[in-house]
């Protein structure tokens, strides 16, 4: 058996990884220090933080401080981002 490392960059992938939370994503790309809020629904709890998740990976990447606060009685979520 042969094992050799190759670059990813050489690998053809057939398909486009796509996920549904992509809209999520985009969104908190788009806030601005002391501006608008992003209200986003959830389902359940485990959907809550795979959604936190998104914005805690978005922080470690960007070096921002994207703050969150939830309202689980109308099952939403908004992320902001402080001056």
């Amino acid at each position: 058996m042969k094992v050799r490392i190759v670059p990813r960059s050489k690998i053809r992938v057939s398909r486009k990884s796509k996920s549904k939370y992509d809209k999520v994503k985009y969104a908190i790309e788009q806030l601005k220090p002391g501006g608008e809020a992003l209200r986003v629904k959830f389902s359940d709890k485990k959907e809550l933080n795979s959604i936190r998740n998104i914005a805690y990976a978005f922080n470690k990447e960007h070096d921002t401080r994207i703050r969150s606060s939830s309202n689980p009685s109308e099952n939403t979520i908004f992320f902001y981002m402080e001056k």
